[in-house]
């Protein structure tokens, strides 16, 4: 059941709404003035407030701003018979999730609530997502070269420098970019991934600084970039040894000067974003042969991580299929299978191309096609190529 907070100095309007959203089902609370709702509202947690703007002691808005510095998740809506457009604009800037003018519409009412409702629910559905998505992002592994990655993420998350992740595929580079914003003072704003390589050359600008409507032919509307949507927390430009010139003189501008221009635009937008690059590419021997900008690389290397492969790491693979069969067997439903030791050395003496997404899928493989244990057996039915196994029978 759904707990209402009503603001209201008038005694009628606080009985009719409290009798018709009781009828509706929800628990309703009630509040004379801004001060009395304020200490309601910070000894209790709410899912919306209704409040009045006009009131003795906190006036609406003002109990507005201070309600968005505790919880700002929590929906305000303004209803009041004394505003204007120009209240109603004012009180949206400052959070409000909308603005009724008295005698309130009951529908609009209730409709305006249950969307609120719906808000409320889809911010705690993402926290709770966000949390479970944190979990599974640590860095799973004991070895030298993971803890030296852990050592160098933990000096440098609480920084503003620009990070170059390099590595082969699938070894986790884009792990290690999420690991990092989620330790630095950036975790609570967004990370914006970029894979360069996937978009075409002629829209990669388009896709990082966005573009004014009519700047193209296919320009319908205006469209904001990842650079602008990445402002006031990471932007994780993965492959960017595949980005094209022309997008990495503009991207070099920007991490320069701060600023970026829309396509077709002229007004330079301020950002603040902190850029983590990767690459499988040796970019040093990019520059030498022309591909890459040595200024940039300069530019986005600041701190060097570089993230080893899994046959690099052999000793983590133990640590790694643990996990992935805890969570792969989450996935599905089952109970969690166990594996026998000889073939987890089969695992761990196997030739990794594919590095950790090659294990992953591997792991997934295993649970859907073995028993309760996975046995040797099961890794040389479903894991080593046949092209290997004929190798060793020779």
């Amino acid at each position: 059941m759904a707990n209402i907070l009503i603001i209201d100095d008038e005694k009628s309007i606080r009985k009719t709404l409290s009798e018709i959203l009781g009828y509706e089902g929800y628990k309703i609370d009630e509040a004379a003035d801004g001060a009395e709702g304020f200490k309601m509202f910070q000894a209790k947690t709410y899912d919306a407030v209704l409040c009045d703007i006009k009131m003795p002691k906190m006036d609406g808005l003002e109990f507005l701003e201070k309600s968005k510095e505790i919880n700002p998740d929590i929906p305000v809506i303004i209803i009041s018979g004394h505003g204007n457009i120009d209240t109603a604009v004012e009180a949206v800037k400052k959070g409000a999730y909308d603005y009724i003018s008295k005698p309130p519409d009951l529908n609009r009412l209730l409709i305006t609530l249950r969307n609120a409702m719906d808000k409320t629910s889809l911010v705690k559905e993402t926290r709770t997502l966000r949390k479970k998505v944190a979990k599974t992002q640590e860095m799973i592994g004991n070895s030298a070269p993971i803890l030296k990655i852990k050592e160098t993420i933990e000096k440098v998350a609480a920084t503003d420098a620009r990070v170059l992740v390099t590595g082969e595929n699938g070894v986790g580079k884009e792990l290690v970019a999420r690991w990092l914003h989620q330790q630095s003072h950036r975790a609570s704003g967004p990370i914006v991934e970029v894979n360069c390589a996937a978009i075409p050359g002629e829209l990669i600008e388009s896709e990082l600084f966005g573009h004014e409507k009519g700047s193209f032919t296919s320009a319908v509307k205006q469209r904001i970039g990842k650079f602008e949507q990445a402002n006031g927390g990471t932007l994780f430009l993965d492959e960017i040894g595949d980005m094209s010139h022309d997008a990495q003189a503009k991207v070099l501008r920007a991490l320069q000067e701060g600023r970026i221009t829309r396509v077709g635009g002229d007004k330079e937008i301020a950002v603040d974003v902190r850029v983590v690059a990767a690459t499988n590419k040796d970019l040093l021997k990019e520059v030498e042969e022309k591909n890459f900008r040595l200024d940039l690389y300069h530019r986005l290397s600041v701190i060097l991580i570089h993230v080893p492969s899994l046959n690099e790491r052999r000793d983590d693979i133990p640590l790694l299929v643990d996990h992935f069969l805890d969570s792969v067997c989450k996935e599905y439903g089952i109970a969690k299978k166990t594996i026998e030791p000889a073939a987890m050395k089969a695992l761990q003496e196997h030739n990794w191309t594919g590095n950790i997404r090659e294990l992953r899928n591997v792991v997934e493989r295993l649970v859907i096609l073995s028993g309760k244990t996975i046995v040797p057996e099961d890794v040389e039915d479903y894991v080593i190529p046949a092209r290997d196994k004929k190798k060793v029978n020779a």
